[in-house]
């Protein structure tokens, strides 16, 4: 499922699929997203890339295309792949940097950039 919080500048994803479960969060207003992954109880955060993450407005589209359409035929599809580096705990500078809806997703769990 998506929520998309307009006024927050925020986008919630959470996918519930047995084992690979996660919950991302879209923070334009702070520039990451966070994602966290249950089956690793591990959140990983990156920066938003303008040339490859849509703008707020256009995950709206996408999605309302996904629902009524059932497919997007659209190019700006963005799959992620994270890589393992070394693991910090969020410490209270992080949470200053990520915002409090990313320290809400991800407090207490190891933390890969």
């Amino acid at each position: 499922t998506m929520t998309i919080h307009n006024e927050e500048n925020i986008v919630e994803v959470h996918v519930r699929s047995g084992r690979y479960s996660s919950d991302t969060i879209f923070d334009y207003s702070r520039g990451y997203i966070a994602t966290r992954l249950f089956s690793r109880n591990a959140c990983f955060i990156m920066k938003i890339s303008q040339e490859s993450i849509p703008d707020l407005q256009e995950i709206g589209r996408l999605a309302f295309e996904k629902e009524t359409m059932k497919k997007i035929y659209s190019p700006n599809n963005v799959w992620v792949q994270f890589q393992s580096g070394h693991s910090i705990f969020g410490h209270l500078k992080d949470w200053l940097v990520y915002g409090k809806a990313i320290e809400q997703l991800c407090a207490d769990l190891p933390l890969y950039r």
